[in-house]
């Protein structure tokens, strides 16, 4: 019997394997290519040691967030103390700010450098979803990067969890290299989206493979859902600002392109695989959305690299069937190489994230809801925010039906201050803020970028802060930052 079969066992066996305290890295970026059996048979055995009055809470470390039979899962069994960089389930997102889950929003392109160099607990055990596993112990990651070849190298315990579903589509795809650390460490030699620089599968110390799981389970991804007018009109709003640039000699032509995820990113997408101007185009990205697709099939896209594909069901069954050939415009490194501020600044990036709200001074919220509340996280925006070559920040101009303006006198958390951002844009217009000083820049915002209904507010909290302000470099009065969230606590508006 060779070692691989000697090690197979199912995910309730796998599962006994890990004990209360242990520190999990598992595979997974953005809802792709994270394990799903095991977690889900790790979720019911804490269930039933919690109902026996036997305590058992794991530490998890990850990519970014995982699907629901991994995140949610052990979130409802109260399995899990600790989490992080990232996440984006309902039920962990609950139990974060109800404080029974502690959580770290990282910067995902941070979090492995902080396992490497033991700023963080070392996991005592890596669970990775492969789709391959050869004799000399080599393995072939499924849908995402991340941060799995970290959690194999660090962990003194390895779980493979093998996804039968994907067979062969995933060989070829990955390109495995990690930075090195310093001091005197040497640059990944990346110049464009398009360079590898490292191998496709991964070496594995067979020694330290305590199971192997089978898995026939897709990527819990939902539908794709086609962009709305508003996110058209902001995607249109980029797109024509960029080729402006390019007339005007200040934008390089060639630069490749990041997106962040949700509708809007996708709408950024979708509207450059309908644009007839728009010739080819490379991503250098995080995440290889099912928006992508449509400038492949349309002839539009050179190379798409970044650390996660992450489509639907039904295009998970698409990419299977046509793998061969897609494969060639894709590759999928690890998210230290990804997020790389070094790689990011010298491939030449346009960055295109959303903001969760911005303020008319600059400064942008991407992970906190009223300053406290925890939606998702920083992710890696910031990575490609403060080291690309034009970056844009987009949001619809309000939310909640109008009862929220997405643009606020100041953000109730910074994630983004002002000196790393350059572009905002909402359906109401664009400002560029590059070279303008505190007072021109929220004028500029104001005037481009806010819906109507909160224009005349907000214009008067800036010229009461030019009176009141104890200076008017940044012209911001205290007393009255933060009004129109206190009350949007107070009455569900922000009016």
């Amino acid at each position: 019997m060779s070692w691989i079969e000697s090690k197979k066992c199912s995910a309730a066996e796998a599962a006994e394997m890990i004990v209360d305290g242990d520190v999990l890295g598992v595979s997974g970026f953005t809802l792709a290519g994270y394990p799903k059996e095991i977690p889900t048979a790790l979720a019911d055995r804490a269930q039933r040691l919690h109902d026996s009055g036997v305590p058992f809470k794991i530490t998890l470390f990850s990519g970014a967030s995982t699907g629901d039979s991994c995140d949610g899962a052990l979130a409802r069994a109260e399995a899990v103390s600790f989490r992080m960089p990232y996440q984006s389930n309902p039920a962990l997102r609950k139990a974060i700010n109800a404080g029974t889950i502690k959580y770290i929003d990282a910067h995902l392109g941070k979090m492995g450098h902080l396992v490497r160099t033991g700023a963080v607990p070392c996991p005592t055990i890596a669970i990775v979803e492969v789709t391959a596993i050869l004799p000399d112990g080599r393995v072939c990651l499924s849908t995402s990067g991340g941060n799995s070849v970290t959690y194999l190298e660090m962990a003194p315990r390895i779980i493979l969890e093998l996804n039968t579903r994907l067979g062969d589509a995933c060989v070829g795809i990955h390109d495995v290299a990690l930075p090195e650390l310093p001091p005197h460490a040497r640059p990944l030699p990346i110049y464009s989206a398009a360079d590898r620089v490292g191998d496709t599968f991964v070496q594995v110390d067979i020694n330290k493979v305590v199971a192997i799981v089978e898995s026939s389970r897709y990527d819990e991804v939902t539908q794709f859902v086609e962009p709305d007018d508003v996110s058209r009109n902001i995607g249109e709003r980029i797109l024509d600002f960029i080729r402006f640039e390019e007339s005007r000699g200040r934008l390089p032509k060639g630069l490749a392109y990041q997106s962040g995820v949700g509708k809007v990113a996708n709408a950024v997408l979708s509207a450059m695989a309908a644009d007839d101007r728009l010739q080819q185009i490379d991503l250098y990205t995080e995440v290889i959305q099912e928006a992508v697709l449509p400038l492949l099939k349309n002839g539009k896209l050179g190379v798409a690299s970044g650390t996660a594909l992450t489509l639907s069901e039904s295009t998970q069954k698409e990419f299977v069937a046509n793998s061969s050939e897609w494969k060639k415009h894709l590759i999928i490194r690890q998210q230290e190489v990804s997020n790389s501020p070094d790689v990011i600044r010298r491939v030449g990036v346009i960055s295109m994230n959303t903001a969760l709200e911005m303020d008319i001074f600059g400064n942008v919220n991407s992970s906190l809801v009223s300053g406290s509340a925890m939606m998702n996280g920083i992710g890696g925006s910031a990575d490609f925010a403060r080291n690309c070559m034009l970056g844009f920040f987009m949001t619809p101009s309000v939310a909640k039906n109008g009862a929220i303006s997405s643009v606020v006198p100041y953000v109730s958390h910074v994630d983004h201050p002002d000196h790393d951002t350059m572009i905002f844009v909402t359906e109401q217009g664009l400002a560029d803020l590059r070279g303008l000083a505190a007072e021109d820049r929220a004028r500029l915002i104001i005037r481009n970028c806010v819906h109507p209904d909160f224009r005349e507010p907000l214009t008067d909290f800036l010229e009461y802060s030019l009176k009141h302000a104890k200076g008017v470099h940044m012209p911001l009065a205290l007393s009255r930052a933060f009004e129109m969230h206190e009350k949007f606590l107070e009455t569900g508006k922000m009016l």
